[in-house]
């Protein structure tokens, strides 16, 4: 039976009131959690800036999956959360620059919603993906 093993990694921000885990693995698995446009501190980053948010949102997914024992050449699905259809360009642009150099480009969801958990919030991005060969379990 496969183990699950919660991952929080100190790189991100993980807020006072927390009830998740940025990352769980089950079997060679990583399920990472919706990444929003804060630094490790919690502070937002780009304010009113899709493509601010966007890169830091790809950065903290980055972050996560390495601490997990993956990476975003081993991603196989995301799914976007947007506050509106007009950031679409930009954060296709963002996440072709991100996925490019791995080689393939993940299956993807995107769903344009009324808001996120905070209202400045413009992008979340949540994943799915393999844990590298070489990491233990």
């Amino acid at each position: 039976m496969a183990t699950l093993s919660a991952i929080i990694p100190s790189t991100v921000y993980v807020p006072p009131s927390f009830s998740y885990s940025q990352a769980v693995r089950m079997g060679d698995l990583i399920f990472v959690a919706g990444q929003v446009a804060e630094d490790a501190k919690g502070e937002l980053v780009g304010k009113d800036d899709i493509r601010a948010q966007t890169v830091q949102v790809f950065e903290n997914l980055r972050l996560v999956l390495e601490a997990a024992g993956s990476g975003l050449d081993l991603v196989g699905k995301v799914t976007v959360l947007t506050t509106s259809l007009a950031y679409r360009p930009v954060i296709h642009e963002v996440r072709s620059k991100v996925f490019g150099p791995t080689g393939h480009y993940p299956a993807s969801t995107l769903a344009v919603i009324t808001s996120l958990a905070k209202p400045e919030f413009l992008v979340e991005i949540d994943a799915v993906a393999l844990v590298r060969q070489d990491c233990p379990h």
